[in-house]
């Protein structure tokens, strides 16, 4: 297991095997974002893009109470005006843009509190996985009183639909992990859930790498009005893991997947 230079006390970035790890490391304040948490996640991001040995990024919370409690309030007192409040919701979107934009699959493990911002986090990943006590909510109507950024409404509208956004956000109303899978927000709710991680892991690990980012990519154009792919599509029929693949497959040989 390697440890990134730049891991923090706060926020643990660590490899092992084909994952690269990122672990929210603040228990004692249910994991809640300080602003050198959320740089230090944008460059774990940067980090898994850049080393070709990493097939998977894994977003997880230490402790068992909670994944990500949204953002630390004491960072919220300094704000005497709306252009903080501007500031603030840019930052959120530039590391959720980033963490969206990672070409691994990424996959949040969620325990306990999925909160404010933990749930854009999660929200922003590709599959979530979770305890059935999980509790997922946006309850800043009866907490803060502050709103989320455009960007933000639009991604839980994308995932959760228009009544469980209301629903959340107006109500403050929280659903369970059981709930969040019924509802298909969640792909996987169990006790069992380092097992189910590393499974998953393994899983993504022995796939075809530029298919999972061609479906990545095309769904974050789709989610944001775009419709154009023929860049995608050329880009993987025109990589050498498309034609070793043909070739395996005429062959009866296993293809040995490189992202090339």
């Amino acid at each position: 297991m390697s440890s990134s230079p730049g891991s923090h006390a706060e926020l643990l970035v660590q490899r092992q095997g084909p994952a690269l790890t990122v672990t929210f490391n603040r228990p004692r304040q249910r994991n809640a974002m300080t602003w050198a948490m959320y740089d230090g996640l944008y460059q774990a991001c940067e980090r898994a893009d850049a080393d070709d040995d990493v097939r998977v990024l894994v977003l997880r919370g230490a402790g068992d109470e909670a994944f990500v409690a949204g953002t630390d309030i004491g960072q919220f007192v300094d704000f005497t005006g709306g252009d903080d409040g501007v500031e603030y919701e840019k930052k959120i979107t530039r590391v959720l843009d980033r963490l969206e934009n990672v070409n691994v699959p990424t996959v949040a493990a969620i325990r306990g509190y999925c909160v404010g911002a933990g749930l854009a986090i999660a929200s922003v990943c590709d599959l979530r996985l979770a305890t059935p006590d999980a509790r997922f909510g946006i309850p800043i109507a009866r907490t803060l009183g502050n709103c989320l950024s455009m960007p933000t409404y639009a991604l839980l509208l994308h995932h959760l639909g228009p009544a469980r956004t209301l629903d959340l956000l107006l109500n403050a109303t929280f659903y369970s992990g059981e709930e969040a899978h019924a509802a298909g927000f969640v792909a996987e709710s169990t006790d069992e859930i380092d097992e189910a991680v590393t499974q998953t892991v393994d899983r993504l690990a022995g796939h075809a790498p530029l298919t999972m980012w061609a479906t990545k990519e095309a769904i974050r154009r789709l989610r944001r009005g775009r419709v154009d792919g023929d860049d995608i599509v050329a880009r993987v029929y025109g990589s050498a893991d498309f034609r070793a693949a043909v070739d395996a497959f005429t062959t009866k040989q296993t293809t040995t997947w490189t992202g090339r």
